[in-house]
């Protein structure tokens, strides 16, 4: 979008107009003399001038990243990277994202060719709709023949009928579709769950990840394969009503979209990657699929050719062995017989350097463009303007692209060059006035395309863009990721109740979860919980859950059952009740400690600060940008900021402080940037160089890769105040190194720190304003936070571009491990190798050379040279080593997105937190990610691992979802305990009440010293004659169930209530009088809690009594807030209030009544809050 005004300047130029005849003419152009961006306007000028659809055709995947990245800033509507693999065609085993990736680009193209886009003439409707990027791999025969694909490609649209909701082919008459192809190989009339079925569709509950599919019953729920989010199918008897995008991590539905197109779930049907049933060779390429009016452009034909050609010697020589033991079709061609395919279509060959190239010698005309790079001078402002003023005297046309472009139009105008910002790319009136006038024109960009500058003077054009400005270049690595726009993945609920765990009841105790069933009693229906206790069973309401928890305590020891008989759980209670007390007359102390402690006030955003914001590359999601305000508001407060962001490894911590610093900055204070690690420090001291690049802020690193002469350097500029940020490892807390005005310590990785550390970063939080960053924080820290004593920011949404990584935990095997790495490199990735220790890493990379012939392998850990391991680092980092054998050195924040399996030798060595780091080092470019754990074995092949190191295992493989760490960081507390801030005794209470409950009455007691004047009550019971539950035939799955009555019970306003009201009627169909009446009660309860009453009942046939601990005062807070003439309906007598008359009502009426009186008592709670 940004470069599309350069396309319409293209376009007009008498050169396009000769290159468009000649191509006409010949059907083949060479173009010489152009890197990518040149090439990329040029090709996509041509194509969209003859509206004409584009493939590009590169030697590696890296190369088609960098394209397709490219290709989206020009303004194509449809841009397809289409994946391909380095694997052989006859191996069995190719990535799921892959084969998606090519699914998802196949649906268009099979729907562009579909009878309904095709003109009169038989050609596709002519408007070019998108762009394809692709490798050179792309042009062997990997596909099923169109034929045979289409029939099994479902296009569906609102407003289909059938009788049986049975769909058929791929063709739409009118308003029907019906389902038969006579080349279906078989496909019957089916109905809709079949043929999902016959795709390779899996049923589930719920749908989270591609590939899934459930019915609930007239909704159906979906995951393309070829979609980027799921859709709900809405049926109305036998009319398909409508089709609308959902959200795979909230389940809530998005917008509406007229036609969805389902494909089969892999090819396994047609026999490809499957030798046992590879009979047929009629097989297909993209070629095949592509529209007759599409432009195909190869670039550097040379490079296509030896990588090519490479990949088919292999690939034959594999063919021969397997052919000599079975007859195999031969499906791989030399690149030479693919061109001659491409020859089909009209075509460019594309070359950065101006010479006739072997691949294209017959090509009949050739151009060289003659395009030179604009020199790179950061910073070198002046001389940056001269060049563009000699440009413009050439009568050249400017175009300045910039992540901060008022920045940089401002430093030319104070350099004698007029240029001019145009916020909206499609504003041509004005760029066109602009152009006439010779003036240079401003676009912003801030996407993830390596743009550099260029002069090609056979067009008359300039483009000159951040990199010759400022020296920043992308910080994004180019490979095939998968389109999404949501995460698709399930926040996990740490809650979750199995069958057999143990739970925790406000009023009873430890008992053990049996089952949940349905009881009617009394005309009242209801779904129960049914718990075990030492001496009996006790069956829960399940719009009670919030009165249970799942036990977490530290005790090693199996819990032991309370009896519902006993008074011992009261004692228990009252025990912990009186030390609790103690603990929150400290905590409150410490509050008003922290309360009077007065930092720097920082000045509100600058323009320079939204500047800085927007040139963020990625779109940030909602709890960053939450994060962002919270830190903001407790800079400009006058208060020292204490805040702990706590977000998975990935989703964007490091974001949110780069905008604190920059904030900090410009107010002209100092800024530390604390990590733990050498190799951590590096990376933050260039994300924050990049970042920070366009601006004049000075930046310092001091680790122990800086010579002592340099440390000397860098602690005088900061004590004069030279140096604005100073990046580095616990060196920078020392005695020698002293601020000129340090007004915010940033901490990443606090869990990675020792006790002396904190004491000092703790002796610091009383003048500075501190931020710390962590995925894991460590039980102490955590407890902190959730008590209060910290500000804590949760990062709890995924980007949506990742997944979450499949977790193997396993027995150690050489073989196991050779596999999981074969398949990495044969999709293009590189591989981590952590072992705990570097004892035994040469013999280990010995046989791991023995066992992988060919892989690039390095050796990577703390005690190696500084120079040394930085090279190694820069290396692997650059893509040219396979796999990096290493200790946890790449533990904290080490990123490289074309890392995508680890293998953890020893496992159980780690603890959790190291575990979960590690794991997140895969897995941050959108593709599937492994993380491998081995375990050692005994010598007859049993476990050998201690009790804590099987549930740190365990723990890790339960979490593999988005958005973990927090909840890792709670089953660590359960594992290791809380730590010295409880102490022993406080400890000892957690274990005998477990953590959720101790964390609530911690709360309360808190409230309690605080004082409030209506009383608290734990829950309160409804006990009316409604019918008030979730029919099992609404939701029949049992954990959807449980996991609906918990959103219930835990909802705490009206507005949350109305909301999951929103969220079943989108998900389940219209609610049943049942479920209404259960959120209606569910409202009744919420506003009976706030206001102090536990329960509410009818007595005898006359009234209604509300239960209460309330004093005589409180309740006639309560009741001036009724209408005079209900007041005397109410009466007050000790422990319960009675409202005369209302239990001649029906059920129905006595609820509604109860809410809206209720309802107008809470403003009395309202005021009460607002005194205090």
């Amino acid at each position: 979008m940004t470069l599309s005004p350069i396309i319409r300047l293209l376009g007009r130029s008498p050169l396009t107009t000769e290159l468009l005849n000649k191509l006409q003419q010949y059907q083949c152009l060479q173009l010489n003399g152009a890197p990518r961006l040149p090439k990329g306007l040029l090709t996509s000028t041509l194509a969209q001038q003859q509206q004409q659809n584009l493939l590009i055709v590169t030697a590696t995947l890296e190369e088609a990243g960098r394209w397709t990245a490219q290709l989206e800033a020009i303004g194509w509507p449809k841009v397809y990277f289409y994946p391909t693999s380095e694997a052989s065609p006859y191996e069995s085993s190719y990535p799921e994202e892959m084969i998606w990736g090519q699914m998802q680009v196949l649906a268009d193209l099979v729907s562009e060719n579909a009878p309904e886009n095709v003109t009169s003439n038989g050609n596709s409707s002519n408007q070019a709709k998108m762009a394809v990027v692709a490798t050179e791999r792309s042009l062997q025969p990997h596909l099923p023949a169109v034929k045979k694909f289409q029939p099994y490609c479902l296009s569906l649209m609102p407003s289909i009928t059938s009788s049986t909701k049975t769909l058929g082919r791929t063709r739409i008459l009118n308003t029907e579709i019906q389902i038969n192809h006579p080349e279906s190989d078989g496909l019957e009339c089916l109905s809709l769950d079949k043929k999902l079925v016959q795709m390779g569709y899996e049923r589930v509950p719920l749908v989270e990840t591609e590939g899934q599919w459930s019915r609930r019953g007239d909704i159906i729920d979906v995951f393309p394969v070829a979609s980027e989010l799921p859709v709900r199918l809405e049926w109305f008897g036998d009319e398909l009503r409508q089709i609308r995008e959902f959200d795979p991590s909230t389940q809530r539905s998005l917008d509406k979209i007229a036609k969805i197109v389902l494909t089969p779930r892999d090819f396994s049907q047609w026999g490809l990657g499957n030798l046992e049933s590879m009979r047929d060779s009629t097989f297909a390429s993209l070629l095949d699929y592509l529209p007759e009016n599409t432009l195909i452009a190869i670039d550097e034909p040379d490079q296509c050719a030896a990588h090519g050609d490479r990949w088919f010697e292999l690939i034959e020589e594999n063919w021969q062995q397997l052919n000599s033991s079975r007859p195999l079709p031969k499906i791989h061609r030399t690149f030479a017989d693919s061109q001659a395919e491409v020859e089909l279509f009209p075509r460019l060959y594309l070359s950065e350097l101006s010479k006739e190239t072997k691949s294209t010698s017959s090509v009949p005309y050739t151009l060289n463009l003659a395009s030179r790079p604009l020199p790179v001078m950061p910073h070198q402002y002046a001389k940056l303007a001269e060049n563009l003023r000699q440009e413009r005297e050439h009568k050249h046309s400017v175009f300045l692209i910039s992540a901060q472009p008022s920045r940089s139009v401002s430093l030319l105008q104070e350099h004698d060059c007029p240029a001019q910002f145009v916020p909206n790319p499609r504003d041509y009136p004005t760029i066109d006035k602009l152009q006439t006038q010779y003036t240079p024109v401003a676009l912003k960009y801030s996407g993830l395309a390596e743009l550099e500058g260029f002069v090609l003077p056979t067009l008359r054009l300039v483009v000159i863009t951040d990199r010759e400005f400022y020296g920043q270049h992308t910080l994004a690595t180019p490979t095939y990721i998968r389109k999404r726009r949501q995460p698709a993945s399930k926040q996990v609920d740490p809650n979750k109740l199995q069958p057999q765990d143990y739970v925790v009841h406000r009023q009873h105790g430890i008992g053990k979860f049996v089952k949940l069933e349905s009881l009617t009693l009394n005309n009242e229906t209801r779904d129960y919980l049914t718990i075990q206790y030492a001496d009996g069973l006790l069956r829960v309401a399940a719009d009670q859950l919030n009165s249970l928890s799942r036990l977490r305590s530290t005790d090693k020891k199996k819990p032991q059952l309370n009896k519902l008989t006993s008074k011992t759980w009261e004692s228990t209670k009252s025990k912990v009740r009186k030390s609790i007390k103690k603990l929150a007359v400290d905590l409150l102390k410490l509050y008003a400690e922290r309360a009077q402690k007065t930092g720097y006030s920082f000045p509100p955003d600058t323009p320079w600060q939204e500047e800085m914001e927007d040139s963020f590359p990625y779109q940030p999601t909602p709890d960053q940008l939450k994060a962002t305000q919270d830190v903001k508001r407790d800079m400009e407060s006058e208060r020292a900021m204490d805040r702990l962001v706590c977000g998975d490894v990935g989703f964007g911590k490091t974001e949110v402080a780069i905008r604190a610093i920059f904030k900090a900055v410009t107010a002209e204070k100092q800024v530390a940037f604390l990590a733990p690690t050498t190799v951590l420090t590096q990376q933050h001291y260039h994300t924050l160089k990049e970042r920070f690049a366009p601006y004049p802020i000075e930046i310092g690193l001091l680790n122990r890769f800086r010579t002592s002469n340099e440390k000397k350097e860098i602690q005088h500029r900061l004590a004069t105040g030279e140096l604005d940020i100073v990046v580095g490892t616990h060196s920078i807390l020392s005695k020698t190194i002293q601020f000129r005005e340090l007004a915010l310590l940033v901490v990443d990785e606090e869990q990675r720190f020792g006790v002396n550390q904190k004491e000092k970063i703790k002796a610091l939080k009383a003048q500075v304003d501190v931020l710390t960053l962590t995925a894991t924080p460590i039980p102490r820290t955590l407890y902190m936070a959730l008590s209060g004593i910290r500000e804590m920011s949760l990062i709890a949404t995924p980007p949506p571009l990742r997944r979450p990584i499949k977790t193997h935990l396993a027995p150690y095997d050489l073989e196991t491990a050779r596999t999981a790495i074969r398949q990495e490199l044969n999709r293009g990735g590189q591989v981590f190798y952590v072992v705990p220790r570097i004892e035994g890493i040469e013999e280990l990379t010995g046989k791991l050379r023995e066992m992988i012939p060919g892989a690039r392998i390095n050796i990577g850990h703390g005690q190696m040279d500084a120079t040394e391991l930085e090279s190694i680092m820069l290396t692997f980092s650059a893509g040219e080593a396979d796999i990096l054998v290493c200790t946890t050195i790449i533990e904290s924040g080490l990123d490289i997105p074309r890392v995508n399996t680890i293998l953890i030798e020893d496992a159980q060595k780690f603890g959790l937190s190291q575990l979960y780091q590690l794991r997140g080092r895969v897995g941050r470019a959108g593709v599937q990610a492994h993380a491998w754990l081995f375990y050692p074995t005994t010598a007859s092949g049993g476990v050998a691992l201690t009790d804590d190191a099987q549930k740190r295992l365990r723990a890790i493989q339960e979490f593999t979802q988005l958005g973990s760490g927090y909840h890792l960081a709670m089953r660590d507390l359960e594992i290791r305990g809380a730590g010295d801030i409880l102490g022993a005794e406080q400890s000892g209470q957690v274990n005998a009440i477990g953590f959720d409950l101790y964390a609530e009455m911690l709360e309360e007691a808190i409230r309690e010293i605080k004082g409030q004047e209506i009383p608290q009550v734990d829950d309160t019971q409804i006990d009316l004659s409604l019918t008030a539950f979730i029919p099992a035939d609404y939701i029949p799955d049992i954990e959807q169930k449980i996991s609906a009555y918990r959103s219930v019970a835990a909802a705490n306003s009206r507005e949350e209530l109305s909301q999951i009201e929103i969220d079943w009627s989108d998900r389940y169909g219209t609610i049943p009088k049942a479920g209404l009446q259960l959120l209606r009660m569910m409202e009744l309860k919420q506003i009976a809690k706030k206001i102090g009453f536990s329960r509410i009942k009818v007595e005898g046939k006359q009234h209604v009594v509300l239960e209460t601990p309330m004093e005589q005062p409180a309740w006639n807070l309560l009741k001036e807030k009724l209408p005079s003439h209900l007041q005397s309906r109410f009466v007050f007598s000790t422990g319960k209030v009675i409202v005369r008359g209302l239990g001649v009502l029906s059920a129905d009426k006595q609820l509604e009544s109860l809410i809206g009186w209720l309802s107008k008592m809470e403003g009395a709670l309202i005021e009460s809050q607002f005194r205090e």
